[in-house]
């Protein structure tokens, strides 16, 4: 299986509710580095998993929608804990909607698994990992 991973971040303020998360209950902010991987069995024609400056793009544009924004804020977030998990899950499910939409061209389809690792710090992080083609279009928020 070959894979390729670029790297963008975001920066956000949050809340959650319910006691276990005791004084991130108040609002604060994360600053997530975010990893997006794609893999596939084989190479295209060009000897690529897919275009890598493309893939960099997407995963700017999905992290950008939530860059500098209060995620409590958010109409499609309201009602979610939006922990490091739920956010990789959220920028996976834009992502796979974007792949399916077309925006990696043929080689987005021919993807057979994707994982979004976001990194709240150098010590802690969450995925979240599955074939794209089951969440594009899945209408997450």
């Amino acid at each position: 299986m070959y894979a390729v991973t670029v790297r963008d971040r975001f920066m956000i303020a949050h809340s959650f509710a319910g006691e276990a998360f005791g004084p991130a209950q108040r609002t604060h902010g994360a600053t997530y580095v975010t990893d997006l991987t794609l893999r596939r069995p084989g190479l295209n024609g060009d000897g690529v998993v897919v275009d890598i400056a493309a893939a960099a793009y997407l995963l700017n544009a999905v992290v950008g929608e939530f860059n500098f924004r209060n995620l409590d804020e958010l109409p499609q977030l309201q009602g979610m804990n939006t922990t490091t998990e739920a956010m990789a899950k959220v920028v996976f499910d834009r992502l796979a909607a974007r792949i399916a939409e077309g925006a990696l061209g043929a080689d987005g389809h021919a993807l057979t698994e994707m994982t979004v690792t976001l990194a709240e710090s150098d010590v802690a992080w969450a995925s979240y990992t599955a074939p794209p083609a089951e969440n594009g279009g899945s209408g997450a928020p």
